[in-house]
């Protein structure tokens, strides 16, 4: 989106750069990457810039207002509510869609999630992309912290001063997940262990897990577990349960997961918002159901959503349910990032951390995805090129 950085890239791009570069990041930890790394970063310019910061603050200034406890006390489902929450989510991921309104380009929220998103990963793409690709100096993909500072603060908000041994990130078998390398880098960073749930201990309120043998206490958990994941697997023999009152420290609690989420959405009035209601609001459907996109409230990574959504799915769904639908305008993505043949389109997501005694969330850094289907995500972009995950390199 910055034409002359753009042109000069796509200029210097080889099929060899980019199968070199792809070799180099299956290479650093000896673990294939298992979702697509794009062909090219996204370039910011200021003025795009700009408007995402003013979308996230309409967003953040709800965040940060006295009722926001309240107004999302039902998103969390009640068997799923975890004891001792803190006051406000650690995490904050925006994901804002580019869409062309008036001849100008914007910024549009399509999801939020107060759950953390691949904060290792994303500094190690952004510098690998340096090494194998020309980028201009005067673009950073982190908000005023160089690559060091990021990964000291990094290791600051998730080891919030205890020894890394004590800390893990907890997941469902961590590296069979297709994030599995952000794990890695975090480990590599920070000295955090991914430990699978299954094999947490339980004795009395105390947490523990083993590594080489020896029994260690975990005193924080860095989280990572998706509920709509772990209620499915049934074949798990589970010690510790996420909801149970222990002795731990949450880097991330797990009930932030809901409360910032899809369900948040139809509270926030802001023009970077596009149209969204819970199901249960409408008294009538809308007739022009080609506009909308019907999302259940409480699944992870698009599963369950319909985009061309009819009567008949919505009059499927249970009365006693539809407060677990929500009906959102469709937004329509613009394509602007030009590739060899043709335009593709984006989605930034901008990723935030909210420390104790912070008044507001700081904006860090951020992801980018591209697409040329008909959604963002894996199934919509098969056997296509220049998509997938990448990263924003913005003018200061």
């Amino acid at each position: 989106m910055i034409p002359s950085v753009r042109s000069a890239y796509n200029k210097d791009f080889s099929e060899s750069k980019y199968e070199a570069f792809l070799a180099d990041l299956d290479g650093m930890y000896n673990h294939k990457i298992t979702f697509r790394v794009a062909e090219t970063p996204v370039f910011v310019g200021r003025d795009f810039k700009n408007k995402l910061i003013k979308a996230s603050n309409d967003i953040i200034d709800f965040l940060t207002t006295a009722d926001v406890k309240k107004l999302t006390a039902t998103a969390i489902p009640s068997n799923l509510v975890v004891p001792n929450e803190t006051e406000h989510t650690l995490f904050l991921a925006l994901d804002f869609a580019v869409v062309k309104e008036e001849g100008a380009l914007e910024p549009r929220l399509i999801e939020m999630q107060g759950f953390p998103s691949l904060f290792g990963w994303q500094d190690v793409i952004s510098e690998k992309y340096r090494e194998h690709f020309t980028i201009p100096e005067d673009l950073q993909s982190h908000f005023g912290l160089s690559s060091d500072e990021y990964r000291g603060r990094l290791r600051k908000i998730l080891l919030n001063g205890h020894k890394p041994e004590n800390v893990v990130l907890l997941e469902i078998d961590p590296l069979k997940q297709n994030t599995a390398i952000d794990f890695l880098v975090t480990r590599d960073f920070t000295g955090i262990e991914p430990v699978h749930i299954g094999d947490v201990i339980l004795e009395g309120r105390k947490l523990y897990y083993l590594k080489d043998g020896t029994r260690i206490e975990i005193r924080r958990i860095y989280n990572r577990v998706i509920f709509d994941e772990l209620v499915k697997r049934t074949d798990l023999k589970l010690s510790f349960n996420l909801t149970e009152d222990v002795d731990v420290e949450w880097a991330g609690h797990p009930n932030w997961f809901y409360r910032v989420s899809k369900y948040t959405m139809p509270f926030i009035k802001s023009k970077y918002i596009p149209e969204c209601r819970f199901l249960s609001d409408y008294k009538e459907f809308p007739r022009d159901l080609q506009n909308y996109v019907l999302k259940p409230l409480f699944s992870f990574s698009g599963s369950g959503v319909i985009f061309h959504v009819t009567q008949a799915d919505l009059v499927a769904i249970p009365k006693n349910q539809r407060h677990e639908f929500m009906l959102q305008r469709k937004v329509e993505y613009e394509p602007v990032v030009q590739a060899p043949d043709g335009l593709v389109k984006v989605e930034i997501r901008l990723l935030f951390i909210w420390e104790d005694g912070q008044l507001r969330p700081q904006l860090i850094t951020n992801l980018a995805r591209l697409s040329r289907g008909e959604m963002i995500g894996v199934k919509y972009n098969k056997d296509k090129t220049w998509i997938g995950g990448s990263v924003g390199f913005f003018e200061e």
